[in-house]
């Protein structure tokens, strides 16, 4: 028996989980990923039990898969600065406790960027950040994601992921989001060897760590670290390499998010795509 495909994309959270669960059916989705507040900062939204409520049902009536929450850009775990810092810290707690209310969500999010302080600090800042805010009643894992290694952003190297999960006390509550484009950004063959990508991993992190994939294509070339997503067959990576990426062995179980740039008819249509590409 064939596993289930669990696509879909990022999705604007204006109109409450419920609202973005009607958007998901919409487009032919059954997973779905948002910001947890503004993407560029701020306070979240006031938790609505009844909206809450209302997504629950829908996501079970519809067989959804596990949403992932993803974090705001601007938290940096490992910034110099104490108070941004600060800021990361309490956002991500936050972000936990108010995950207790949706079950079985992911929470995602980028490391962070060492500015200057070098790779060992900025690991170890990481690591001091999930000590404080994992809890051993959370139920949702918390995924760094893999990052283009822009700048001085922690997360593009494998081993850097590796050190930041052992040094984690309560290990069983992480993951890694990996990211296709990031990789091929970051200098890994995603195009002329996905299997040979996906070995490194495993040998140095583990595929069992791996809870969600993104599905993105690349403006640039391999190696760019620039971050810059395309739709998906106008990139650098492919129709048929993103192909592999959603029928890969140690990944088809595992649900699949799109962040490519697009509007609601454009998710659709690569929804679509990829259900059809889906073996």
């Amino acid at each position: 028996m064939k596993e289930k495909f669990y696509i879909g994309c990022h999705l604007s959270s204006t109109g409450g989980y419920s609202g973005m669960a009607r958007d998901a059916i919409k487009i032919g989705a059954n997973v779905f990923q948002y910001f947890t507040r503004n993407p560029r900062g701020g306070a979240a939204k006031d938790l609505d039990p009844a909206d809450i409520a209302e997504y629950i049902k829908m996501a079970e009536s519809n067989d959804f898969g596990p949403i992932l929450a993803h974090a705001s850009y601007t938290i940096n775990p490992c910034s110099k600065e104490e108070r941004t810092r600060e800021f990361a810290l309490e956002t991500m707690a936050d972000d936990l406790d108010r995950l207790q209310n949706i079950p079985g969500a992911l929470y995602n999010f980028h490391p962070g960027s060492h500015v200057g302080q070098g790779v060992d600090i900025g690991i170890e800042l990481i690591i001091e950040t999930l000590n404080t805010i994992l809890k051993p009643e959370h139920t949702t894992k918390v995924l760094l994601e893999t990052m283009a290694g822009k700048g001085s952003e922690i997360g593009s190297r494998f081993e850097e992921l590796k050190r930041i999960i052992d040094g984690v006390s309560l290990k069983e509550k992480m993951g890694v989001c990996i990211d296709t484009c990031h990789m091929s950004d970051a200098g890994y063959d995603v195009a002329g060897d996905f299997d040979g990508v996906i070995e490194e991993f495993n040998s140095i992190v583990g595929v069992d760590r791996i809870k969600a994939v993104h599905v993105n294509d690349s403006k640039n070339p391999p190696g760019s670290h620039k971050d810059r997503h395309e739709k998906i067959g106008e990139g650098t990576l492919g129709i048929e390499v993103l192909a592999k990426v959603i029928n890969h062995p140690d990944l088809r179980h595992l649900p699949f998010y799109l962040e490519t740039p697009n509007e609601l008819d454009g998710y659709a249509e690569e929804i679509a795509l990829l259900k059809q590409l889906r073996t």
